[in-house]
């Protein structure tokens, strides 16, 4: 097994993630197989309880593991399939040493960082890297560690001590350290300075870390004095200093990568011998389509996080690669759903005005997933909007439960119809608590991971975006469902759950047949979306809010279940390709 550890210097939210993501793809194009193990040192066991707002999205895996967002990128770069245990945070590293030294299983030793924490970390990243993830068995060839942070922080330093002793373990062949670091231009002098990245390194090295590969963050491309001048202060040969600046679209990175012969710069590193060419062809096409894009398709997202773009990460995703697919340029309007609401327009004038303006100049409208109580209302407000003005409307998870309580409420005339979430007195509770779920344990308790929807019909918009007949695979993650008490009323007044658990008691998929577009999930589909394989759900609000569902479904895409995937991009750009799926609709277009 080899390993590639990517480390960051100088400032945190320098892209490591991409990066490491695009030396992922980098490997794998050169035919390797690679898996990946993301280090948070926080505390928190994961991330399952910790705010949108300071760490941005919780990311879910097939296994209901709720883990760090970048995870979220090595799986839409690598097309692969992480376990919980790809996440290591200090909070589960103490947990299993404690747990170890209650069992006795230290035989009376007295308990300490080195070595029983560092060999814990040590330990983990060799069971988990052995673990496949890409379908096939066997372990894969390369696995990149991503050491979240920055170097210098105090609560990195039991895993920075790890990684510098699991460089002999592993031996010096099968290890490669990779820096992230940041070069800057101060406005005043214009001049691109190497003196943060030289201390970085310099910090790093006291750790007794010595990186092998440089990656170079900064705005521009890195003027050639300014690489020998950090080849010459940080002793790593310049031809390994890659640049990773400022691109259009992250799509790029690997082809920078590529282009600056990183590739073999690891491979000369880890030993390895035959170096073919990457192929990377359907990313450059990828990259360059997404460039090109010019035709505009509006989507408003009413959300509580909008302050933070990464609370969205992976919906964020999800609609670009539809859009991609859909041959539209993303235009995205991010509403405060507290500023649609009615105080709003006493406290908060000039927003609310604002805010239902873009609203009501949507294509489309997407309420994703969400916990408390607050933008509520504007959800409500938003969902009803794209109800009776017959615009194309995807609600995820709490946008599902949304569309619900505002049929009851606007449709069945049940004025204080509600969540039990958000009132638990309501006479009418059209969402309510899952009885198996723990109401006093917060963290890992939800209905988590990738669970199976039973379709009830194959002639649902849902069935024919999938090109699927009777099931799906998709990930959960919530506490309360549909009231299976208020189905039959919500049914006959004209709402249709077209996707039901495997009990058929616990609402999954809801549609409105006659509008162009309204679908609400229970899962969250956009955990699965990738670069070429988009969400189907997500596909199907590009396409309806573009105006092109109808052909794309009269194109026979929607009836067909010979091709249960949409194509790879790669094989939608083929000239070649025979496919009658996706592919085949985008040539028409």
């Amino acid at each position: 097994m080899k390993y590639v550890l990517v480390t960051g210097g100088v400032v945190s939210g320098l892209g490591k993630g991409v990066t490491a993501s695009s030396i992922g793809v980098v490997l794998q194009a050169c035919g390797l197989r690679v898996t990946s193990v993301k280090i948070d040192p926080y505390l928190n066991t994961d991330a399952g309880t910790m705010s949108p707002f300071e760490h941005g999205e919780v990311f879910v895996l097939d296994d209901g593991g709720e883990v760090d967002l970048d995870l979220g990128n090595y799986e839409r770069f690598l097309d692969i399939t992480l376990t919980r245990d790809n996440n290591i945070t200090t909070g589960k590293i103490y947990q299993s040493v404690i747990e170890r030294e209650r069992r006795g299983d230290y035989l009376g030793k007295t308990v300490q960082v080195v070595p029983h924490i560092t060999d814990c970390i040590q330990d983990w990243i060799e069971r988990v890297a052995r673990v496949p993830v890409d379908g096939i068995a066997g372990s894969a060839d390369v696995c990149v560690i991503e050491l979240g942070g920055t170097v210098g922080d105090i609560e990195s330093m039991p895993f920075i001590e790890a990684l510098r002793q699991f460089q002999f373990r592993v031996g010096r062949d099968n290890f490669c350290l990779v820096h992230v670091s940041l070069v800057p231009v101060l406005g005043v002098v214009g001049e691109q300075k190497t003196k943060p990245t030289q201390h970085s390194v310099r910090e790093l090295r006291a750790y007794g870390l010595t990186p092998h590969l440089l990656a170079c963050r900064s705005a521009q491309p890195l003027e050639q004095a300014t690489k020998e001048k950090l080849s010459q202060f940080c002793d790593v040969p310049a031809d390994h200093i890659l640049n990773i600046h400022d691109v259009s679209n992250i799509w790029h990175v690997p082809l920078l990568l590529r282009d600056q012969k990183g590739h073999i710069a690891i491979f000369n590193k880890l030993n390895l011998s035959s170096i073919p060419p990457p192929a990377l062809e359907s990313w450059a096409t990828r990259a360059l389509r997404c460039d090109n894009l010019s035709i505009p398709v509006k989507i408003v997202m009413v959300g509580k996080y909008t302050g933070l773009s990464d609370s969205y990460l992976s919906v964020l995703k999800a609609l670009q690669h539809a859009c991609i697919a859909c041959s539209r340029k993303l235009v995205l309007e991010w509403v405060a759903a507290t500023d649609l609401e009615e105080h709003a327009k006493i406290e908060r004038p000039d927003s609310h005005t604002e805010a239902w303006a873009m609203l009501k100049r949507a294509d489309g409208v997407l309420v994703p997933g969400g916990f408390g109580d607050r933008g509520v209302q504007g959800k409500i407000l938003a969902a009803n909007y794209a109800r009776t003005n017959e615009i194309p409307y995807l609600g995820i998870c709490l946008g599902m439960q949304i569309a619900v309580v505002e049929f009851a409420r606007n449709v069945l005339g049940l004025e204080d119809a509600n969540s039990t979430e958000f009132d638990s007195a309501s006479p009418h509770p059209c969402v309510v608590f899952m009885p198996e779920v723990s109401k006093t344990q917060m963290g890992g308790t939800m209905r988590l991971g990738s669970r199976k929807t039973l379709l009830q019909t194959s002639d649902c918009m849902t069935a024919k975006l999938y090109q699927k007949e009777t099931f799906i695979d998709e990930r959960h993650r919530h506490r309360y469902e549909v009231n299976p008490e208020m189905v039959e009323r919500l049914e006959t007044a004209g709402l249709q759950f077209v996707g039901k658990d495997e009990t058929g008691r616990r609402m999954e998929i809801l549609e409105l047949p006659g509008h162009p577009y309204y679908v609400g999930v229970q899962f969250h589909p956009e955990f699965k979306s990738r670069p070429g394989k988009p969400s189907a759900v997500f596909l199907g609000l590009i396409l309806a809010a573009s105006g092109q569902m109808d052909s794309y479904i009269s194109g026979g895409h929607g009836s067909s279940i010979r091709n249960p995937t949409p194509p790879t991009l790669g094989q939608a750009d083929s000239a070649s390709s025979q496919d009658t799926g996706l592919s085949e609709w985008l040539e028409k277009l």
